[in-house]
């Protein structure tokens, strides 16, 4: 089993990273504040006006550890890396899968299916945990809404329906989980359905801010096992789009949605640790993407039981995982490919 290795999130603006001898060293105004071995990290990510020096631009790319730059506020911006070590003849295998349209079709809806499964969990567990019977009553419907979405997916006949299935399923979810909110919450964060690009709320700026580090994880997963990350199935092809990374993305975050709502519901987050921009757009400042990204740290270390390998991994491992059993599905080494699914 591989070894869950860190990642290195670094926010704080002008902050400078350079090598010393095989540690990272992140100074701010000259003074060091964190001194992490090289051997224990996966990737470096950096958010916004962070510097880092050529040396260790190098070395990074020589032990093929990642170095991502992201927008201030999670926006993927570049990836680095060094030679691609991918498969090619997994490459060819998931070429020529992708042109198959039946078994690109039934990749497809077993994305959307993990999602749909997941997502319903929350829905589910608000229900059980919410103190409000008029609560409970409604997020069991949008659940039973969500248990009807599942049902119709296997008779999705191409992609277009298949999408369809999943925005619905999308909308019925966003709706009821304002519902999952703690009350005393819910006047500084309720979100009206999603928003993205930009978020206009509170709830989908912290959402959008987990979802871009989730991507990134979905992305080294994918490309760790060799597969190409701009050949997807659910999502369409695009110049510079990362479809397979957006496809694994969908059944896991599950995970990050619930992080979100622990977070605004102990309160770890607040409505002051947001900026409102002028035009309507919202997003976390500094103090609460320190938080959310610790937060996120923290949450891929916990463990939980994975169903198919019936044994406990690491929740920052699930996205490699997953990525192998694609890979011996492309290779017809397994009959189907199965979602990750929570209870």
């Amino acid at each position: 089993m591989q070894t869950l290795l860190n990642t290195l999130y670094v926010s704080t603006p002008m902050s400078y990273l350079h090598l010393d001898n095989d540690t990272v060293r992140v100074e701010i105004e000259r003074e060091t504040r964190l001194r992490v071995p090289l051997h224990h990290l996966g990737g470096v990510v950096l958010f916004g006006n962070v510097l880092v020096s050529p040396a260790l631009i190098h070395r990074l790319a020589d032990e093929g550890k990642s170095l991502v730059l992201l927008s201030e506020h999670g926006r993927f911006k570049a990836r680095m890396e060094g030679p691609t070590s991918g498969n090619i003849l997994l490459r060819q295998a998931q070429h020529a899968r992708a042109a198959d349209p039946s078994f690109a079709l039934a990749i497809a809806r077993a994305f959307v299916a993990g999602k749909i499964k997941n997502t319903r969990q929350v829905l589910l567990r608000g229900g059980r945990e919410a103190k409000n019977g008029d609560d409970s009553a409604q997020l069991t419907r949008r659940a039973d809404d969500l248990a009807a979405s599942l049902r119709a997916l296997p008779a999705a006949g191409d992609l277009d329906s298949v999408r369809g299935v999943e925005g619905e399923a999308a909308r019925q979810y966003f709706a009821g989980l304002n519902l999952v909110l703690r009350p005393e919450s819910r006047a500084t964060f309720t979100m009206d359905g999603r928003s993205r690009r930009p978020p206009r709320d509170r709830m989908n700026a912290l959402l959008s801010f987990l979802y871009a580090m989730l991507m990134n994880d979905c992305r080294s997963a994918v490309e760790a096992v060799g597969l190409d990350p701009q050949l997807g199935f659910l999502h369409a092809v695009r110049p510079g789009r990362a479809a397979l990374a957006l496809d694994l993305m969908e059944e896991f975050r599950a995970v990050a949605d619930r992080l979100a709502l622990t977070l605004v519901n102990r309160a770890q987050v607040q409505g002051g640790d947001f900026v409102e921009h002028d035009g309507g757009a919202v997003t976390l400042g500094e103090t609460g993407r320190k938080t959310v990204i610790v937060a996120w740290q923290e949450k891929k270390q916990e463990e939980l039981s994975h169903p198919l390998l019936q044994k406990t991994v690491a929740i920052g491992l699930l996205p490699l995982l997953q990525a192998r059993f694609l890979a011996r599905t492309l290779r017809g080494e397994m009959e189907s490919y199965l979602p990750f699914t929570t209870r």
